[in-house]
């Protein structure tokens, strides 16, 4: 069995290795692979795993033995999913595994926002709290979750857990779905009363058609005054243009940002440098704990693809 991974630098590390794979077959790790390289690596694959490697049906059929994609991801949108129907390739992604960490990620942007983390650590830092006149030094805004509208856009695993999370902190939760869920605790609103109501908004959905570019400039015209934008999620649900424009003027206080349209950064990127946007460069996902789920769950869908009942199937 011929293995090949297309870019394997962006999971391993920090203790998480591919070495699970060499009791499947073969194995060929690259760490990044170009555009215009992966014909050529993925040609003698019978099984091809990536992250964010996108994978065109031109590639595919430079590798006719190739059975099998597996997705060390959630996302697939990287996939050519009709043109690997077509020549009878098997998708398999991972759902689930980083629901605890993204949640915890959202939560990260969220109280530092708040509780203006960042600034007070920087000043103390600096020495500016050193003999200050009083015990405490009240030089930046701070304000309470409790109270505060948490608006949630996309309620899977992700969402609802964000939903959970905001909830204990006593937030008010609002969510807006395409598909409403059975059994969810918190109201369902459309996307008007979302976006007019969040002192918080969460996106947590997939991007597809329906979603692309979500947050624009109209959308943000309906969002209230002084409101935080949080993504966790991808980052063509954001036009960042507009984005950058709103946060300029503080129509939005601030965003916390862990997925751009352009990874890695652009240099150009109209977010670059500015102080009320606070970026993570794509990591939510990344904790050891979290890759470690990941690597099983990849193992899991491939052995049961080889024994003929492919689990965690999107094509």
């Amino acid at each position: 069995m011929r293995i090949v991974v297309t870019d394997a630098a962006t999971v391993v590390g920090d203790g998480v290795t591919l070495d699970f794979l060499q009791s499947f077959g073969e194995v060929t790790a690259y760490d990044v692979t170009a555009p215009a390289e992966l014909a050529e690596r993925i040609a003698p694959a019978e099984i091809l795993l990536c992250n964010k490697t996108v994978i065109p049906a031109e590639a595919m059929d430079a590798a006719p033995g190739l059975r099998f994609i597996g997705v060390f991801a959630t996302g697939y949108n990287n996939i050519d999913l009709e043109a690997a129907s077509a020549r009878e390739i098997v998708v398999c992604n991972v759902p689930g595994y980083s629901t605890e960490a993204v949640a915890q990620m959202v939560f990260s942007h969220i109280l530092l926002i708040a509780s203006s983390i960042d600034r007070y650590t920087a000043d103390t830092r600096a020495g500016k709290w050193v003999n200050y006149p009083v015990f405490t030094m009240l030089t930046h805004p701070m304000e309470e979750l409790s109270g505060k509208t948490l608006g949630i856009f996309g309620y899977g695993s992700i969402g609802k857990r964000v939903a959970e999370i905001g909830a204990a902190f006593g937030m008010k939760v609002l969510v807006h779905t395409r598909t409403e869920r059975p059994g969810c605790p918190f109201p369902y609103v459309d996307a008007h009363t979302l976006l007019s109501s969040a002192d918080y908004l969460s996106l947590n959905a997939p991007l597809n058609a329906q979603t692309a570019r979500f947050i624009n400039e109209e959308s943000i015209r309906e969002m209230k005054d002084g409101a935080v934008l949080i993504n966790t999620a991808r980052g063509g649900l954001v036009d960042e243009e507009a984005l950058a424009a709103a946060l300029r003027r503080g129509k939005l206080r601030a965003a916390g940002l862990d997925v751009l349209q352009s990874e890695p950064m652009a240099s150009d990127c109209p977010l670059l440098g500015l102080p009320n946007c606070h970026i993570t460069p794509h990591v939510a996902w990344a904790p050891e704990e979290t890759r470690e789920r990941l690597m099983q769950i990849v193992t899991e869908n491939l052995k049961a693809f080889l024994e003929g009942t492919p689990r965690n199937r999107v094509c």
